[in-house]
Order: structure tokens, then C-alpha cells, then sequence
């Protein structure tokens, strides 16, 4: 039978454990004796297949494995081992009568580390056993440096990851408009310089159109500012929904809002379709939710379009004839886009 208990000598869970088998009890016991003082855990088996189900149960630092057992002889328990994910590097030292040079050279074959000549040498057992512990030891100490350090690592990479995250969110705070979650005038601004910077690059155009809401202060006194909060999230909405991704939809405030057409290939005619296409959409009525149930209101759009370059070559000629083409749009009747070129 195995005795898998640990000795009265060693019963600290953290104690390295050595695995001691050999089929003589006798012989258990003398090497139980002298390492009784080795700082180790010590564990025996009588067999080789004991000494495999130890393993299976046991992480060991090493294994002191007698050659000449019944059924399964030393080396192939090593063999064995040598297979095994979990106790592969283990070390195995073998002890045995049989110390030629053949049976040593199988044993290192087998995967032995070291060979221990019977009778068994308390001092070259002592040695032996305590460099192999010692390295058993080191070999922890590592380990565990490197896991308190891929701990660390794991920690900062979440803190970096959540720190990346928080600016981000910062940055879409400071840069979006709070109630829509459109580009506020800031980013519209540096999305402008960059569409101006790009057309003069690649030689093509895009267009700039400025939108007024048509209808809207009445909404807000008739209803009230949150009905006023949710028509321009939905007027938003459908911006947003209208418009190619490269393509850039802003709030610049109250109820104005301004949108970048980029690479329009045909120029003013297809500014204008777009305009038109928004503006039809923009009047299609809308269901707001409000306290006392849901309301339908109907709004429109006066829409001012630019574009680079016939109507300017900077930032704020742009911007200034686009909204130019916006109130005359607004002078004309409303609910209509105008193209800068003609304003008379």
C-alpha cells in the first residue's frame, strides 16, 4: 500500500515535497531518517503505479525512485513521468545497487538527473537533495516574482485602458454637442479646416450648408424647452441618418446646424440635390413625447449652401457666404435651400 500522508516532519503546505518510492519499507524509512531534517514534505509510494497516482495528486521538487521494483521497474515509471504535462520537469534521482555505467546510462535515458549509488551515503544524499531543493526553491521564488510582476502588468494595462477610455470620453465631451451627441462648433471647426485641406490636395469640391430651423421658437413656446430638447434630437436623428459617413453633421447652437459635403463630383447640382433631399426630409412630421402623451409637430428648414472654391478659399468665407445663402434662403420664403453663387 502507498502512504500518501505527509510525515510528522514536514506538514507546512508551503514545504517543497519530495517523493520517495521504493518498494522496501525498510528502505522508506532510512531515507524518511535522513532527510527528516531537509526542510521538505516527504511522501512515499511502495510501487510504481503508486508513484504515478502521487504525482497526479502532488506537484513534487523531486523524486527519489528506486530501479529494481515488481510489476513497473524504475525506469519506466520515469519514462512515464517524462510523458506527463505536469510532471515532466520534475526531477528524478535513482537509487539503486546496480551502479554500472550501463544502468546509469539508462537512467539518464529514462530521464534521470542523477544516480545514488545502495547503500545509500548520508552525506552524498544531504548534498544531493539540497541542491535540488535549493534550485526547487529559486525555481518558485521566480515564479512568483513573475507572477506578482504580470499582475502588475495586467493592473497597469487596465489602468492605461481606463485612463485611454476617460480621455476619450473627455474628449467626445468636450468636442460634442451635449444634447444631440452631434460634433459641437469646435470640432466642426477643425472638420472644416481638414475638408479645406484635403479638397485643395485631391483638386475636388465639397460644399458647406448652413441650416436654420423654420418653426421651431413656436414649438418651444407652445410645448415647452423639453419637447424643444427632444424635436432637435430627432431633427439629429435624421441628419444624421441622410448623410454618407464621411460626411459631417453639426450643432453649432440653439437651432442652427451646419453640414460638410465632402467630394461632391458634381459640384453645386449635387450640393443642391443633397440640400433638397434634406429639406424634404426635415419636413416630414414628428411625434414627441411629452407629459400629458405624445404631440406631432411640423417644422422646416432655410438651408445656405457654399462651395469650395467658387464661393471661398478660407475657413471664414465659407462660413460667411454659406450663412449669407441661409437668411436669403429665410428672406425668400424658408423651407428652401439657396446656393451662394446666386445671391443677387
Amino acid at each position: 500500500m502507498t502512504d500518501l500522508e505527509p510525515s510528522s516532519a514536514a506538514t507546512a503546505p508551503e514545504l517543497p515535497k519530495i517523493l520517495i518510492v521504493d518498494d522496501h519499507a525498510p528502505n522508506r524509512l532510512a531515507l524518511r531518517r535522513l532527510l527528516a531534517k531537509s526542510g521538505a514534505e516527504l511522501i512515499e509510494a511502495d510501487s510504481g503505479n503508486d508513484a504515478l497516482a502521487a504525482c497526479l495528486d502532488h506537484h513534487f521538487a523531486l523524486i527519489l525512485l528506486d530501479v529494481n521494483m515488481p510489476e513497473m521497474d524504475g525506469f519506466e515509471v520515469a519514462e512515464l513521468l517524462g510523458e506527463d504535462e505536469g510532471s515532466r520537469d520534475t526531477p528524478i534521482i535513482f537509487i539503486s545497487a546496480a551502479y554500472d555505467d550501463m544502468n546509469r546510462l539508462k537512467g539518464y535515458g529514462s530521464g534521470a538527473v542523477d544516480y545514488i549509488a545502495k547503500p545509500v551515503n548520508e552525506t552524498i544524499l544531504k548534498s544531493k537533495v539540497g541542491v535540488f531543493l535549493e534550485l526547487y526553491r529559486r525555481k518558485t521564488e521566480l515564479q512568483d516574482a513573475l507572477e506578482q510582476l504580470s499582475q502588475h502588468m495586467r493592473a497597469l494595462e487596465k489602468e492605461i485602458a481606463l485612463r485611454r477610455e476617460t480621455e476619450k470620453l473627455a474628449w467626445h465631451r468636450a468636442s460634442h454637442d451635449g444634447l444631440t451627441d452631434l460634433p459641437n462648433r469646435m470640432l466642426f471647426m477643425d472638420r472644416l479646416d481638414s475638408a479645406i485641406e484635403r479638397s485643395r490636395r485631391h483638386q475636388r469640391k465639397f460644399g458647406l450648408a448652413y441650416l436654420d430651423i423654420d418653426g421651431f421658437k413656436p414649438v418651444n413656446d407652445t410645448h415647452g424647452h423639453p419637447v424643444g430638447d427632444e424635436l432637435l434630437k430627432a431633427i439629429a436623428d435624421r441628419l444624421r441618418a441622410l448623410l454618407r459617413q464621411e460626411d459631417t453633421v453639426a450643432r453649432l447652437g440653439g437651432d442652427e446646424f451646419a453640414v460638410i459635403l465632402e467630394s461632391l463630383a458634381d459640384g453645386e447640382a449635387a450640393g443642391l440635390r443633397v440640400c433638397e433631399v434634406i429639406g424634404h426630409d426635415l419636413r416630414r412630421p414628428y411625434t414627441v413625447a411629452t407629459a400629458n402623451g405624445p404631440v406631432t409637430v411640423e417644422i422646416g428648414a432655410s438651408i445656405g449652401l457654399a462651395m469650395f472654391p467658387p464661393n471661398g478659399e478660407s475657413r471664414e468665407q465659407l462660413i460667411r457666404a454659406a450663412d449669407e445663402a441661409m437668411y436669403a434662403a429665410k428672406r425668400s420664403g424658408r423651407n428652401r435651400c439657396v446656393l451662394a453663387a446666386s445671391i443677387a
